[in-house]
């Protein structure tokens, strides 16, 4: 298998029971584990959670992150129309500063327009150090307001 570089493709991609143990393995750096859930936690959830939409990240063949959306599209019965939010994304520690993050965004964002209904993509992120603020206003996120546990919430118009 070649190396992984920044000029690597960037795809998403299903989780299978043979790709798993490799996603499960990835991770951010210590110092960003309390800013984001692990994959096992994400997976968890996204298999008891009917309006989850999740991938797994990869750079030509190897798994290199994570996403997960709330795309409550995917229930049988709607709670809200067109609520769909960027519920998990994370690059494994050894991919990060390539712009995979921003590929994955880009990918995330071609899939929420096909979304029926959905006219925003909606995230939130921790305020505290370290946190994605900024990477998702460069994206065009407009923040919006912080909720009761101290979340930022953002949104981007589709």
């Amino acid at each position: 298998m070649s190396p992984v570089t920044s000029e690597s493709a960037v795809t998403l991609r299903e989780i299978t029971p043979e790709t798993a143990e490799a996603i499960l393995a990835l991770s951010v750096a210590d110092s960003q584990k309390h800013l984001v859930a692990s994959n096992e936690r994400s997976i968890a959830q996204a298999h008891f959670e009917e309006s989850a939409w999740f991938r797994a990240v990869y750079a030509d063949e190897e798994p290199v992150g994570f996403v997960m959306l709330h795309d409550e599209t995917l229930r049988a019965e709607p709670r809200e129309e067109g609520y769909l939010v960027l519920w998990r994304m994370m690059i494994d520690q050894r991919f990060q500063g390539m712009g995979f993050g921003r590929e994955v965004m880009r990918l995330v964002i071609d899939h929420a327009r096909t979304r029926p209904g959905v006219a925003r993509l909606q995230t939130s992120w921790r305020q505290e150090e370290g946190n994605a603020g900024d990477f998702y206003r460069k994206l065009g996120f407009t923040p919006t307001e912080a909720d009761e546990d101290g979340e930022m919430w953002a949104y981007l118009e589709l």
